[in-house]
């Protein structure tokens, strides 16, 4: 097994192992959207790979991928609660049925968040499922309430 981070090269498996990941979540798309989600990713990819967005893939002898994960990395004003500037968000924790329970997501995590911290990020967040809370707290990840506010969001779509 190896593991890496991903290069403009891999721009056709970051876009597989997303809707891969999709998939696993259960989350179901029309010929349409996945065309347009394609399509963005290709671009979004291509313009941010290895700036503020990175990808670690654990490969096996065969150069296939076993395990993923996404670091993106968000630069804004600085203040108390991100002293840097910078957050990052952690996407994408996906590890095929078959290569589960073998460290190898906990491998590809520590190589993110160790990029995370030369990259100067303050923290990183992350959603987590159940099947992924206990390897989260084993790394640190901590549950957070936010404290004065309501989180919200807007659709625009």
């Amino acid at each position: 097994m190896k593991i890496r981070l991903a290069d403009p090269n891999d721009v056709d498996k970051l876009i597989k192992v997303r809707f891969d990941y999709f998939a696993a979540e259960k989350w179901e798309l029309t010929h349409e959207m996945r065309d347009m989600i394609g399509s963005r990713l290709r671009q979004y990819y291509l313009k941010h790979l290895n700036v503020d967005f990175f990808a670690a893939f654990m490969e096996d002898d065969n150069g296939d991928i076993v395990s993923t994960a996404f670091l993106v990395i968000f630069e804004k004003p600085a203040n108390l609660s991100w002293p840097t500037g910078k957050t990052g968000l952690i996407l994408n924790v996906l590890t095929y049925p078959e290569y589960r329970r073998m460290g190898y997501a906990t491998s590809i995590l520590n190589l993110l968040i160790d990029l995370a911290k030369k990259q100067g990020v303050s923290y990183i967040e992350l959603s987590a499922s159940d099947l992924g809370k206990s390897l989260y707290k084993k790394l640190g990840f901590q549950e957070h309430k936010s404290s004065d506010y309501a989180e919200m969001r807007m659709s625009l779509l």
